[in-house]
């Protein structure tokens, strides 16, 4: 998808910065280049200001977008989610954040194999696209606090860089 932005806005960067936000952040354009966050329609002023360009630079993306065949079906369809990652804690949670080589495949699948055997429930789990998020990360929210030895097996497995509870 990345690639496909890069081509796309290739002679405007300010565009193209504005289109991968409206990715990271579940930005949906609609026919007519209107901005959404779900049905909530978000004014480019405002998008502007908080990436540093001017608002006409939003308007003409999301027109851009609008007037693409290839790109408004895609944008057309995001949707933003919740991340309760950072509020966990208050919620008596624990976050396990895992930092890994995006492209190994079973990192999902081992964690939540090592999580399942122990009981633990998943509350969420949200991994980042490594197109769009330069260092990547899962982040995994369970339901309570990790014990010690559920930690130190997690720890074992050979894919992870890194692992953290918070």
């Amino acid at each position: 998808m990345l690639k496909l932005l890069e081509s796309f806005f290739e002679n405007a960067r300010g565009r193209k910065l504005v289109a991968v936000e409206f990715l990271r952040l579940g930005l949906r354009v609609d026919g007519s280049g209107k901005i959404y966050v779900g049905m909530v329609e978000i004014q480019p002023a405002k998008i502007g200001r908080a990436l540093g360009v001017d608002r006409r630079v939003v308007i003409e993306t999301a027109k851009a977008i609008a007037d693409d065949d290839e790109l408004l079906p895609i944008f057309y369809r995001l949707e933003p989610r919740a991340f309760i990652g950072n509020a966990a804690k208050v919620l008596g949670f624990d976050t396990i954040e895992i930092h890994a080589n995006p492209k190994k495949k079973g990192i999902v699948a081992g964690v939540t194999t090592v999580l399942a055997d122990e009981g633990i429930t998943i509350r969420q789990v949200i991994s980042d696209d490594p197109d769009l998020f330069p260092e990547p990360v899962l982040t995994i929210i369970i339901d309570g606090k990790l014990e010690a030895t559920v930690i130190k097996r997690l720890k074992e497995l050979k894919f992870a860089e890194s692992i953290s509870v918070r």
